[in-house]
Order: structure tokens, then sequence, then C-alpha cells
């Protein structure tokens, strides 16, 4: 079956990595990186699942998220909120649109293809993220984890997405820069490219729209997952 859809991720494939991203919100808000990685790694073992899972399904606030952060950060580090600012307004100083990709999926819509977005994203930065790109332009079908209750990679959330686009899975080629969340799509039996690097992510998706079908997942480069 001709792939007649493409479906990319958010963070990380539509912006700057996640690690840059990390690095200069720990900057911003005057955390040794280190230590804003052990909190969070801290928040996950003390409820059972990490702080922007539960933030990204709407289990609970922006504010309840960072608070959790905070109370396990070590002494005398940098507070996130100081002055009124939100998490996500310091998150999103360090995020930038990643603009050669997005310039290309405007030329596969030039060429007829439909786009759509399956993000694992937050309620109160819905705001921050759609300022920096042309959503309602590129994307015919937005999937978004805080609307729906469940995220990457739990096979409902791809569930929906094809039924938002009334698509059969081998139709579908799917862009992600998280391995797991690859893996979930194929076993649906959606083709996907591992997003490494914009221009290898380029060619791989190019490769599969121009060639027979492929076994999935196409590796867009041998190294620099995040």
């Amino acid at each position: 079956m001709t792939v007649d859809t493409v479906v990319v991720d958010y963070g990380g494939v539509l912006t700057n990595p996640l690690a840059e991203t990390f690095t200069a919100f720990a900057r911003l808000a005057g955390i040794d990186p280190g230590d804003l990685a052990g909190a969070f790694a801290a928040a996950t073992e003390r409820y059972g699942t990490t702080p922007m899972a539960a933030l990204e399904t709407g289990e609970i606030t922006e504010r309840q998220m960072a608070d959790r952060i905070l109370e396990l950060l070590p002494e005398g580090s940098g507070r996130i909120l100081d002055g009124g600012r939100s998490f996500g307004e310091l998150w999103f100083r360090g995020r930038h649109a990643n603009a050669p990709f997005v310039g290309h999926l405007r030329a596969l819509r030039a060429r007829g293809l439909r786009l759509a977005l399956l993000t694992n994203n937050v309620r109160e930065w819905e705001p921050l993220w759609r300022a920096q790109l042309p959503v309602d332009e590129l994307f015919d079908v937005v999937v978004d984890s805080h609307r729906e209750g469940v995220r990457k990679p739990d096979p409902e959330i791809y569930r929906i997405l094809l039924e938002r686009l009334a698509a059969e899975p081998r139709s579908v080629l799917f862009v992600d820069d998280t391995e797991e969340n690859c893996a979930a799509a194929t076993a649906l039996g959606i083709r996907s490219v591992l997003f490494t690097d914009t221009a290898s992510a380029i060619d791989a998706i190019d490769a599969v729209l121009a060639g027979p079908a492929a076994p999935a997942p196409v590796p867009a480069a041998l190294g620099g997952v995040r």
C-alpha cells in the first residue's frame, strides 16, 4: 500500500533536540543539569511515573509537576518559579522550531500528501508551542496526549490517530525521535522513521515515499538518538 500520510512528533523533531532544551532550561532556572535530572528521577521513583508523563496526560497541572521537582532538588538550588515565571515559560526559551524540517513538510504537503501531528504535550503549553509553528496550515489532524488522556507509546493513542485519519496503518509513515515510540507504531503496522537528525530523516522519509514498501522502522541515521 502506498504511503499517503506522514505523521510527525513535535518535541525533538519539529524542534531542536530535547537535550538542548533541558540544558537551556537548567541554566535559566539556575539549576545544575545533573541535579535537575536527579530530581526528575527521584520524582519518578516517589510517584511511580515520570512527572512529564503525568503532566502530558493531564493527570497533574504544570504547577504540580514543578512542585514535585522543586521539593527534590538539593538545598540551595535555584528556584524555577522565582518572579512568577512558569516552568513552561523558561522551557520554551530554550526551544525553537526546526525550520529545515518544517520546510520539508511544506514541500510534502505541496506534493499532495496528508500531514498529521502526534504529540505528547502539555495543556498549559499549547499556546507556546502553537506560536512556534504553522500548525493549522500544515496538519490535517493533530492528536495531543493531554486532550486524549493517553500518551505515546501506549497503542491506544496510535489507534486514535488512525481513526481520526480514517487510514490503514500501512498507508501512514510515522516520524519520532524516540525509539520506543517508533516501535509501538511498528507493532501496529505503521511504517516509521527514527529521527536522529534533520538531513538523514528527510532522506529516510523520501526513500520510503519513493520506493516499495520497506520493513519498519527505517533508521534515520547511525547515531545521535536522544
